[in-house]
């Protein structure tokens, strides 16, 4: 099969979708790749690295569409490359559809399958695609956060750490998932006092065990919500539902009841976000006030570090790209349920229940 990688597109994105380790083990399966020029920058990985690897380099992204079998990204496609897709194509990357009705439209019209990282799942009951970057999103929330609660950023001037007689951040976390852990165990290590809302009783507990008397563990209310929001200098939203729309769990009412130059950093804002007054934003114009408040809500936080992202991402990916490649997407999705739970479109359709709801669009089943 030809596997295409085409550079990224979206603002400060420099990850990409497989590194010069996992086209070499493409091509060592039998398969052709297609990258690129200059697909690798982000990474410091030249088209020299890419041809040594096996691939051939394409000289731009119309090279790609028009010739790969299955397309392999990272971020969801821009319309420029939506509109390039085609009946016959497998597009296999993050799409985060529940909020972006116009790409899910896109995808639909274009009559390709595309498959979604963030929905594949794993026998244990997770996200086995979507947890590397959770898990790297949720390690940068606090640093981002202790970041912007300097006075000159926005924030209320309050080091996350404290100093000896002078009292840390005070940090809440929504959500005990993988980026909510992962959130909270840096934001512990930075010295902040961490407070995490979580509703699934069996990761309650979980919780509790993992950080003992180094964080509060709290079964998450509405009433819990409102009743820390207006007592923390920084909240970190963690809260995902696979393939929905991300419920809001601060309302714009409760930002009046916090403090000033308080701290959001919105973790699921690919999902919508769990703020009511999130919106996305980019590296490049991280963050913008409500009512005195410094929302973070940039869509591909884990862009930002695209060496290692890109090494995380490729490590959990690489085994479906080849199973995709190597068996076609019919056969592959029919022998095995969880790559299948990751088909959101095909043939003009919405596969995925929960995508569907979110969307307001019929479902239709996936039939082997």
């Amino acid at each position: 099969m030809l596997i295409g990688v085409p550079k990224e597109i979206k603002a400060q994105e420099n990850r990409v979708g497989l590194n010069p380790a996992s086209v070499a083990e493409c091509v060592h399966q039998g398969h052709k790749v297609l990258v690129q020029t200059g697909a690798g920058q982000g990474i410091h990985a030249s088209d020299d690295d890419y041809r040594e690897a096996g691939a051939e380099i394409a000289p731009n992204a119309a090279d790609i569409f028009a010739k790969a079998d299955l397309i392999v990204k990272v971020k969801e496609p821009q319309e420029a490359e939506w509109k390039q897709l085609r009946r016959d194509q497998v597009l296999f990357t993050y799409l985060h559809l529940a909020p972006d009705p116009k790409q899910a439209k896109g995808l639909m019209e274009s009559g390709c399958t595309a498959i979604a990282y963030e929905t594949v799942t794993s026998a244990k009951g997770g996200l086995p695609l979507l947890a590397p970057m959770s898990e790297i999103a949720g390690r940068m929330a606090p640093i981002m956060g202790a970041f912007y609660l300097q006075k000159h950023k926005g924030g209320l001037g309050r080091l996350i750490s404290g100093v000896p007689g002078v009292e840390p951040a005070k940090v809440l976390v929504l959500g005990g998932g993988v980026s909510g852990f992962n959130a909270a165990r840096v934001a512990v290590g930075m010295g902040a006092r961490v407070t995490i809302l979580e509703k699934n009783p069996d990761r309650v507990r979980f919780l509790d065990e993992f950080f003992g008397a180094s964080a509060n563990v709290v079964v998450a209310t509405s009433a819990k919500v409102q009743s820390y929001a207006p007592q923390v200098d920084m909240v970190i939203g963690a809260v995902l539902v696979p393939g929905a729309s991300a419920p809001k769990l601060v309302t714009k009412a409760m930002l009046k009841t916090m403090k000033e130059g308080a701290v959001i950093v919105d973790i699921a804002i690919d999902q919508g976000g769990c703020f009511e007054t999130s919106r996305i934003t980019t590296h490049q114009d991280p963050t913008y006030e409500v009512d005195g408040i410094v929302h973070y809500c940039v869509a591909n936080m884990p862009g930002a570090y695209p060496q290692s992202s890109t090494q995380a991402l490729n490590n959990a990916t690489l085994p479906f790209v080849l199973a995709l490649a190597g068996k076609g997407w019919q056969q592959a999705v029919n022998d095995d349920p969880h790559l299948r739970a990751g088909v959101n479109v095909h043939a003009g359709q919405i596969m995925h229940a929960a995508v569907a709801d979110a969307l307001a669009v019929p479902y239709t089943p996936l039939v082997s």
